[in-house]
């Protein structure tokens, strides 16, 4: 006998069952033709079947769904004690067969357990299992063969170690279908993804592999699972993880992203010994941890991942089973997010009849009726155009609730004027003109149907001005009604039927009595003079409309009415009141229906305080209508009022209860449904329908107090007539209690009629009929209430009412009578859908096209192509990616048909259409057909026609993370230390020379120098330097526009000067050569006078340079005046360090004495404390001609300059290596500055000591120079003209994490100028930007997806990298804080001074080379285009930029080198260019009204603000994806730049956050709401505009509450990113119309952008809704712990392809949340929500507790203040 065995690994032992358990009968297996199995067997598969029920209620209570036809397989971790559940729901069918063998079945199941029938032909069975009794039957089992058995293969096992293995076999009937195991097989696998941790496959046995086998003569397939466990397991190809160790398999990225290691000077470092962990050590140790987590809790993960894969990978093998799939895993549970395909032929039958849509309640038939106002309203502006007379249309309801609420849909969903009317509006009293103004202002009128047959009674519109009539719950149309009226007296009476309105009526079921159906849906087309038209394949709605179980509950017979106590007190002396009569009546009843306690509670509403006010008005103005009544009278009955008023505010109300004493049987009974389902925390939604207004007030109430801790109780009833007495709810009232259920804030309604029909209530899991329904319409309607997926629909029912059973069971008969009328409906008004005659698929391939692949033979064909489209769509991802629906489009077209196929999002070709066919099937087959032909013209599929996208997007995705390099991936690159500049007219003897003069203003003590050179020196920048710790003085650099001419005597004096500056300033002696020097040094005169003339003749001091050259230095004597020293520089010539400033003689000194305190030099200092010397020695050392006179002691000049007599001099020690460029460092801090020194071994300088002074800044200041020459050089390498402040700042990188802003900076570079992260910031968005626009010029008819492709390779760091480093970039960038070897010139020899002997530039002191991170590389491409873009010679002239992105992107996309140039590449498509109709040509001047721009181009608007889901053959104009993308680039370009421009001084990081705001898809759809642009929006689905509704109605209470604030948006849920599209979409556009005019994009930004963000401190706290930047706070506020990190790791896979990333959150050594995900970005994100679902709940001494956390409070506030760093890492 063959056999499927479907195994189950067990996750943990169950309890096993005893085989001689006595509940557990061989009979409760028996089938027929099968004999009784052994008890064992039969006891696993009872057990397993108990499972397979627990699964599926908890899928069901989840809100999950389970396909009828679809078991689902699940393994749960069950206690031994745990009760086990099996149901199956045998279906006894039509066919006789079938029905025997169904009872069969029934029959011997029975045996073991209990069955009952009910009336529809299904049989329940209940079965007992071990060890207790299982519940009622709940699901389908899998289909069986009508005419063949059932057959259940023997339960056996034939492997010896199953036991151990966990493995529990269940049966699978051996007369399944390959189709059926397949389902089978997915359902497992949906299992399998909706609870991590089951283990599920599916095997044959004696088999060891998986495999398929179907061939044509078996039904049978053989599928085997892996083995349970993995140790020594083969793993499948495609999952199979490379052996990882270490870091092998990717390094983990961290929080803080850096692009350099931290560099240490080990000989700064302690001992080994006694050295504690460094910070990146402990990180380093840490990161190892987390890696050996990584892999780790990988390994745990394989077995499962893989059996997942295998199954979620299968292949499907037919079309039926594919769609199938890939319909159920596209289900919405609430809403049609397209239209289904009857909705589709509805409408298009609506277009050209008049037509009644009968469709159950939740089925769509509002989307229908925009569809069609949609369609009309573009008919009417086509009339209007051509000249003919106005016509609107009119969507007639029954109710003014219902006008309210379909006006809100009709506004929202139409770009047209709409209004809305009913008799609360006052219109009985307008008058034509009135009217006539309303007609000619709006295109739409929703009114109730009296308004309407009001206006043309009084002939204020006929009949011809209207196109449309929609009939909103048209089975009111009978008799007198309004609908029935304005059709008999009016439509039918135009004698012209041309100009008759089409007609559309919209009714779950054309009878709303008990009525013969067929002559009540006979008289309702004749009514409405239109047809009927519905569907009889459920399957068509089934994907819409989910029905809910139907349950009866008994409750025991209600008592007769009675009187309470409280009842007679006021009967006793108020009965004779007439304005209390109904209440009265009400409390008798409720005494019955509710209790005693809601009897009396009635009063306590009846009487409240805003109820007696109503009364007493009512009774006054009736008073004032009788005109001539008794004053006296009126004031008894208010007196009455009062007392009665009085009894019942005095009387006891108590807290009732839950018992017969205080409730009815009625009342417990719903209590019992209640209890459980809202005892704990729920999302469920359920409604109560009562008949009466009192009836909910009264529940509502009652079950705040009594009912369980999560039920949140409302009311929602009729706005009422105001009758006394008689409770009601305003319309605003009803809304917003419906807001609130929709919200969650309340969970149960109880409600009247109104929540029946018409309303837009949310849907429900359960509905319960407190109150017996009367008709079949009210049946349908409530039940349609229950629209979840698993959802409840209960009557409540007295035992022994025989009235009760009749109604429900007149009401289900009533509706199979409908069904029967819509099945007995001609052929023609039935909804088929597409695949009607898929039975006739074998002429397919007769005479149609094909399409052969001549390499492998595979043949495309109209009878292939579906099964090849779907197979594609399957390969594109799983359900969790998105919807992966396929929808068709058919439009009529003559006599022929004309069908789009619409594909995923996620495909890389979105549509395509086919040819005409005469048949629908035949065009939708046509349209796929052409849709594979084009997938295999781009190669996505092969050569065989199997799906190869999938694998390239996984490449392309793996690609993507791969052209992201890694900020710590480093190398190093040769550095620049010279620039090119001095290379200029270098090796000759120069002629002219130009001056550039370098001053500091304001500081005395500093006198102006000036730098002669071959060349004009660019504008140098200028900068500042710290003369003093905290302050900051400017440099001035000016270069001179002439020059000087050159003589021979003049060049040999400023080269004789300029060899006495090196030498005596920094004792540097060169080999002069002129025709190698690149510049001269001058004194200038400090008046500098004649600067602005530019001559630089007059500005140089020549007598200064004449004196210093006669006479360089002075010698001391004995004769040598003291005043002499006063204010002098002065060298020895014996040690290059020492440098002094003169203030004048000590005469209290004399040279044997010992140095004052504060006055022994640092080096001095240092030999004094290295030890071993004798205090004699140290005594010696100390004094002053000992300390100052530097000559070799065993040198015979010592002894000269050791005479007594000289004079002791106190001066001011230079400091020679400080780098004024930054703060004194701590060195420089210590630095002792006051000397005592004797002169006869020193030389007197004849430079100005002001000019010395100034010569000593002279290093940092020509550094500075150089490294901006050097940045020039790197901009002129690339042919651009750059200003030089931008690019230095584009080139200069000062340290190692510069992106962390809010954490220590590492390897910090003193005295650099401003850093590349602002350019960067500015130049990516260009960057960006000047893609987008390439691309889009250079492909205009490319596909989103490719476009995406496009710019990805363009901008990608990977590639602006690989650019950089070919072009030698590198070289250019300054990594390096100022060193004084690099300043000296380096062309001539250098004779005397550290460095000499040396050949010129091979100076070994100087650092060559430098260590770049290779994103640096690639963010320096993006500053130096920032860079670029600062430097437009005119405010819109972006042409350097544009030269800019060429050059850093290296691709023949972008080979512009102007702006001008994009605009004359691109041609717009074919399809722009077609005349526009009138409805396009109509948007056009709304939109200029809107935006004050009149679009030269109505057709590229309209593609703005096509949805993708909008099918390109309604308009032949394309959705608005490929504008969005431009448009997302110029919104990103134009915030960047205003952020870049107003915010000067913040750093990348904040203007990064802010500009999160600016570009935030909440603040883009709040705009987009703002403008009213979401109302031109066309797109199909009901889905999307339900989201956009309720967002619309969120948007518009934050706005009020936010009471003017501009950031009134941020407090909104997310929105549709359809609207945030579409306005970005519009800029696109925008641009493209204006000719690439970039003036039109500012312009709309500082109109309509602008005006939110004036304050941007409103929005400092954007970027915290982060989820890392969230729990980073949370851990570090609210908790106090620093000691946590988010890592991430790259998974390295066989196939590169399918690489992931795994991240955890770290804290205190654990991990606390992880997540997975293609790149490390994501999955830190993942990593970091699940983290903050576990903390956030808890409390700061939980926490700590929970994960030791031992931080202490003192570090946590240094850590906040910026006071410390954090030791592992809070930054994002």
């Amino acid at each position: 006998m063959s056999m499927n065995v479907l195994q189950l690994n067990k996750i943990s032992p169950v309890q096993p069952i005893d085989p001689k358990e006595p509940d557990v009968s061989a009979k409760a297996m028996e089938v027929k033709g099968i004999g009784a199995q052994p008890p064992v067997q039969a006891a696993a598969a009872e057990r397993l079947k108990c499972r397979l029920d627990r699964f599926r209620t908890l899928t069901l209570a989840r809100g999950g769904q389970l396909e009828p036809q679809l078991r689902a397989i699940e393994e749960l971790n069950v206690a031994k004690t745990e009760n086990f559940v099996f149901s199956g729901h045998l279906d006894n069918g039509k066919n006789e067969e079938t029905r025997k063998c169904a009872e069969k079945q029934t029959q011997d199941l029975a045996k073991q357990g209990q069955s009952e029938s009910d009336q529809f032909g299904a049989t329940k069975v209940t079965c007992r299992g071990a060890p207790e009794v299982c519940s009622e039957d709940k699901a389908n089992l899998p289909a069986v063969k009508a005419k063949e058995p059932a057959t259940f293969g023997l339960l056996e096992s034939h492997n010896s170690q199953q036991p151990e293995t966990g493995v529990t076999p269940l049966a699978v009937p051996t007369s399944s279908t390959p189709d059926q195991l397949q389902t089978l097989a997915n359902a497992s696998g949906n299992i399998l993804e909706a609870h991590v941790g089951a283990k599920i496959g599916l095997a044959v046995q004696n088999t060891g592999k998986l495999t398929e086998t179907n061939s044509p003569n078996s039904h049978t397939n053989h599928l085997t699972e892996y083995p349970p466990t993995i140790p020594n397991q083969k793993l499948s190809k495609k999952r199979k993880r490379k052996k990882m160790s270490g870091r092998n398999a990717g390094d983990a990225e961290d929080w803080q992203s850096s692009d350099e290691e931290s560099e240490y000077d080990s000989s700064d470092e302690p001992e080994p010994t006694a050295k504690p962990l460094s910070g990146l050590t402990q990180e380093s140790l840490v990161k190892e941890k987390f890696v050996s987590w990584v892999e780790s809790n990988e390994m745990k993960q394989l077995s499962e991942e893989d059996r997942l894969q295998e199954l979620l990978e299968r292949p499907v093998e037919d079309e039926r089973a594919t769609t199938s799939y890939l319909m159920a895993q596209q289900e919405s549970e609430l809403l049609i997010n397209k239209p289904r395909e009857y909705q589709l032929e509805l409408f298009e039958r609506a277009k050209f009849e008049n037509t009644i849509a009968v469709l159950d309640t939740g089925s769509g038939k509002t989307l229908i009726a925009v569809m069609l106002l949609k369609h009309t309203i573009d008919k009417e502006l086509e009339r209007r155009s051509s000249g003919e007379l106005p016509r609107i249309s009119f969507f007639l309801v029954d109710c003014v609730t219902l006008a309210f609420q379909q006006f809100a849909v009709i506004e929202r969903n139409i770009d047209q004027k709409a209004d809305r009317f009913c008799g609360s509006s006052g219109v009985d009293l307008w008058s034509k003109e009135t009217w006539d103004t309303h007609f000619s202002q709006n295109m739409v009128i929703v009114c109730t149907a009296e308004v309407l047959y009001h206006c043309l009674m009084h002939s204020f519109i006929s009949i011809e001005q209207i196109n449309l009539l929609i009939f909103d719950e048209a089975h009111h149309a009978k008799k007198n009604h309004p609908y029935a009226r304005i059709i008999r007296e009016f439509y039918l009476e135009a004698k012209d039927s041309r100009k008759r309105p089409r007609i559309f009526g919209m009714t779950a079921s054309p009878v709303d009595a008990r009525v013969n159906v067929l002559e009540a849906a006979q008289e309702l087309e004749t009514l409405l003079h239109a047809r009927i038209a519905t569907t009889t394949d459920l399957g068509l709605l089934q994907r819409s409309v989910h029905k809910p179980e139907e349950l009866n509950e008994y409750y025991d017979p209600l008592p007769y009415p009675f009187e309470t106590a409280l009842w007679w007190e006021l009967r006793k002396s108020f009965g004779h009141l007439k304005y209390l009569t109904k209440t009265f009546q009400f409390a008798k009843h409720a005494s019955s229906e509710l209790g005693s306690w809601c009897s009396d509670q009635v009063w306590s509403y009846a009487l409240d305080e805003e109820e007696a006010m109503k009364l007493e008005r009512t009774l006054e103005r009736k008073f004032m209508e009788r005109g001539d009544g008794d004053p006296e009278l009126l004031n008894t009955d208010l007196r009455q009022l009062g007392q009665i008023r009085d009894i019942v505010m005095a009387h006891p109300f108590r807290e009732p209860k839950v018992d017969l004493n205080d409730l009815s049987s009625k009342v417990l009974k719903l209590h019992e449904c209640l209890q459980d389902r809202f005892e704990a925390p729920t999302e469920q939604k359920c409604i109560v329908f009562v008949q009466q207004r009192y009836t909910a007030k009264l529940l509502a109430d009652l079950f705040s107090r009594i009912g369980a801790s999560k039920l949140k109780t409302g009311t929602l009833v009729g706005a009422g007539n105001g009758d006394l007495g008689d409770l009601n709810l305003s319309f605003r009232k009803q809304v917003l209690t419906l807001t609130r259920f929709r919200k969650g804030e309340l969970n149960c309604l109880f409600a009247t009629s109104i929540a029946e029909e018409g309303l837009d209530v949310p849907d429900c899991n359960l509905v319960v009929r407190f109150d017996p329904y009367r008709t079949t319409i009210q049946y349908m309607q409530s039940r349609g209430r229950a629209r979840q997926a698993g959802s409840k629909y209960i009557h409540l029912i007295e035992n022994g009412n025989l009235a009760h059973l009749r109604t429900i069971q007149d009401c289900r008969f009533g509706e199979v009578a409908v069904k029967n009328l819509c099945n007995s409906l001609p052929e023609d008004r039935l909804l088929r859908g597409n695949d009607y005659g898929l039975e006739e698929a074998g002429f397919w391939d007769k005479g149609n096209q094909s399409y052969l692949i001549p390499s492998t033979g595979a043949r495309l064909t109209y009878g292939s192509c579906l099964a090849v489209l779907s197979h594609f769509v399957g390969s594109l991802g799983h359900k969790s990616e998105g919807n992966l629906s396929i929808d068709y489009v058919v439009r009529r077209n003559g006599n022929e048909f004309i069908c789009e196929v619409v594909l995923p999002e996620q495909s890389p070709i979105r549509s395509a259409v086919g040819r005409p066919e005469p048949r629908k099937i035949t065009a939708r087959r046509a349209a796929a057909f052409q849709a594979c032909v084009l997938l295999r013209r781009q190669k996505y599929l092969d050569e065989n026609l199997v799906p190869t996208y999938q694998k390239t997007k996984r490449m392309l995705r793996n690609v993507n993370a791969s052209l992201a390099l890694k900020s710590k991936a480093k190398s190093e690159y040769a550095r620049r230390v010279k620039s090119d500049f001095w290379k200029i007219n270098a090796g000759t003897i120069p002629e002219e020379l130009f001056l550039t003069v370098i001053y500091i203003p304001n500081v005395a003590n500093l006198s102006p120098i000036g730098i002669l050179t071959r060349s004009r020196f660019p504008d140098i920048p200028w900068f500042d330097l710290y003369l003093k710790e905290k302050e900051t003085s400017i440099v001035q650099i000016h270069s001179l526009y002439y020059s000087l001419a050159v003589t021979e005597e003049l060049l040999n004096d400023i080269t004789t000067f300029t060899a006495l500056f090196f030498d005596q300033l920094f004792r540097k002696v060169y080999e002069e050569d002129v025709t190698l020097r690149g510049y001269w040094i001058v004194p200038i005169y400090e008046h500098l006078q004649g600067l602005g003339d530019g001559k630089p003749f007059p500005l140089i001091d020549w007598s200064t340079l004449s004196s210093c050259i006669k006479k360089p230095t002075l010698e001391w004597d004995v004769n040598t005046p003291d005043a002499l020293f006063e204010g002098k520089f002065i060298t020895d010539p014996y040690n290059g360090g020492s440098r002094y400033i003169t203030k004048g003689v000590r005469h209290d000194l004399r040279p044997r004495d010992q140095t004052p305190a504060g006055g022994i030099s640092n080096v001095l200092r240092k030999k004094l404390n290295s030890g071993g010397r004798s205090a004699e020695e140290k005594a010696q050392m100390t004094q002053i001609i000992e300390q100052c006179n530097s000559v070799f002691k065993r040198s015979a000049k010592r002894s000269t300059f050791m005479s007594d007599d000289q004079p002791i001099i106190q001066a001011v020690r230079v400091n020679i290596t400080r780098n004024w460029l930054d703060v004194p460092s701590k060195k420089d801090r210590d630095f002792v500055t006051d000397a005592y020194i004797c002169p006869a071994s020193l030389k007197i300088s004849s430079f100005p000591v002001t000019f010395a002074a100034m010569g000593f800044q002279l290093p940092c200041i020509m550094w500075r120079i150089e490294s901006c020459l050097i940045a020039l050089d790197g901009f002129r390498s690339l042919n651009l003209d750059v200003k030089p402040e931008f690019a230095l700042e584009a080139l200069t990188r000062d340290s190692c994490n510069m992106g962390e802003h809010r954490g220590s900076q590492l390897d910090y570079q003193r005295g650099m100028a401003k850093n590349y992260e602002r350019l960067e910031f500015l130049g990516d968005a260009f960057l960006k930007m000047a893609t987008s626009i390439a691309i889009f010029a250079k492909f205009p008819a490319d596909a989103p997806f490719d476009i995406h492709c496009h710019r990805m390779v363009m901008i990608c760091n990977k590639n602006l990298f690989k650019n950089a480093v070919k072009t030698g970039i590198f070289e250019y960038i300054r990594s390096s804080e100022f060193v004084r070897r690099e300043w000296y010139p380096e062309d001539l020899k250098l004779l005397h001074g550290k460095g000499a002997g040396q050949t010129p530039g091979t100076d070994t002191a100087v650092k060559r080379s430098q260590s770049l991170a290779d994103k640096t590389i690639a963010d320096v491409c993006e500053a130096m285009i920032g860079a670029a873009y600062l430097s437009r010679p005119t405010l819109y002239n972006f042409d350097n930029a544009v030269k800019a992105v060429t050059a850093m992107v290296g691709n023949d996309t972008h080979t512009v080198q102007r702006w001008g140039d994009y605009q004359k590449k691109y041609e717009m498509i074919a399809c722009l260019l077609v005349k526009p109709s009138a409805s396009q040509l109509d948007l056009l001047m709304q939109i200029a009204r809107k935006d004050n721009y009149v679009f030269r181009n109505a057709r590229l608007l309209r593609s703005a603000f096509l949805h993708r889901s909008y099918a390109y053959i309604y308009e032949s104009i394309p959705s608005y994806e490929r504008l969005e993308s431009l448009g997302d680039a110029l919104w990103d370009m134009v915030c960047v730049d205003w952020l870049f421009k107003t915010y000067p001084n913040r750093d990348p990081q904040w203007l990064t956050e802010h500009k999160m705001a600016m570009v935030a898809n909440k603040f883009q759809a709040a705009l987009c709401v703002r403008l009213g642009f979401n109302k031109h929006i066309r797109f199909t689905g009901d889905l999307l505009r339900v989201q956009i509704s309720n967002y619309v109605d969120e948007l518009v209470e934050a706005e009020d509450r936010a009471k003017g604030s501009p950031d009134y948006w941020n407090d909104v849920r997310s929105p549709p990113k359809a609207l945030a599209d579409v306005l970005e979409a519009y800029v696109g556009a925008l641009f493209v119309d204006s000719k690439f005019d970039y003036r039109q994009v500012e312009r709309f930004f500082n109109d309509h952008v602008l005006p939110y963000f004036t304050n941007m401190d409103l929005y400092d706290s954007f970027a915290e809704d982060h989820p890392t930047t969230r729990l980073s706070n949370l851990l570090l506020k609210s908790f106090g712990c620093i000691n946590h990190r988010v890592w991430a790791h790259e998974i390295a896979c066989e196939d590169p392809t399918t690489n992931y990333n795994m991240a955890g959150v770290w804290v205190h050594d654990q991990v606390i949340g992880e997540g997975r995900a293609p790149s490390s970005k994501s999955a830190k994100i993942g990593a970091s929500k699940d983290a903050l679902d576990k903390v956030r709940a808890l409390t700061r001494d939980e926490f700590r507790e929970k994960y030791g956390c031992d931080c202490k409070e003192e570090d946590t506030k240094a850590v906040l203040a910026g006071e410390k760093e954090v030791p592992l890492g809070t930054a994002i």
